[in-house]
């Protein structure tokens, strides 16, 4: 999604000289998904207590394509119990994820800021295809029963997009703004740096993101 975080990246990466394409779409074939992709997305979609056959992207969307690597911004309310739950997949011991750990870790700990944005009913609830999916869902901010269906689809789907770019050959780089980075002698999340960095910070950031491709 295009927002302020995603705009300064791109930016960074205009200034730094940089080649790539931003905000853009792959096509999905859905012959590379094998029986093993298969078994994971029902797996994933039975863990999260969803019913019925898993739901399938025609594209993926992505934030930057440079080459063969592709990089995703997630906010904050993809860090919450249910990504945690998608990321127990069997994908993960299959193939590696530079992000798995780190990510897996924010999901332990920054639920609070999860609520905190993803308490409106579009997102808490989540599209038509969630409730027919995973049920009703509670009231926002309440766990128990079915919980947030629209949360448990976003996480569905982040999984999915994790699998998918993987067997097309990509290679994935999730930025959160939970990082944090070096500068001025002091560490400082990536989202603060990306409010409105000086000129420096900018050049220092391309550095950092050019190191992640490596």
């Amino acid at each position: 999604m295009e927002h302020l975080m995603t705009r300064q990246l791109d930016l960074i990466l205009k200034e730094g000289g940089a080649t790539y394409d931003w905000q853009v779409d792959f096509e999905v074939q859905p012959h590379y998904l094998d029986s093993h992709s298969k078994s994971w997305l029902n797996s994933v979609l039975e863990d999260l207590g969803g019913t019925g056959s898993f739901p399938l992207f025609e594209k993926v969307h992505v934030d930057f394509k440079l080459g063969r690597t592709l990089i995703l911004w997630d906010d904050e309310v993809n860090f919450n119990r249910y990504r945690g739950i998608s990321f127990r997949s069997d994908l993960y011991t299959e193939f590696q994820f530079a992000f798995l750990e780190g990510h897996k870790r924010l999901c332990r700990t920054f639920e609070k800021e999860a609520l905190k944005a993803g308490m409106p009913k579009r997102i808490w609830d989540g599209p038509p295809l969630a409730t027919r999916i995973f049920g009703s869902p509670s009231d926002p901010g309440d766990f128990h029963g079915v919980g947030a269906s629209g949360w448990k689809l976003s996480a569905y789907n982040h999984m999915q997009v994790d699998l998918l770019t993987r067997i097309h050959g990509y290679k994935l780089i999730r930025l959160s703004p939970y990082e944090t980075i070096m500068t001025g002698g002091s560490l400082k999340r990536l989202d603060q740096l990306l409010i409105n960095p000086k000129e420096e910070q900018r050049s220092m950031l391309y550095g950092w993101l050019m190191r992640k491709l490596a």
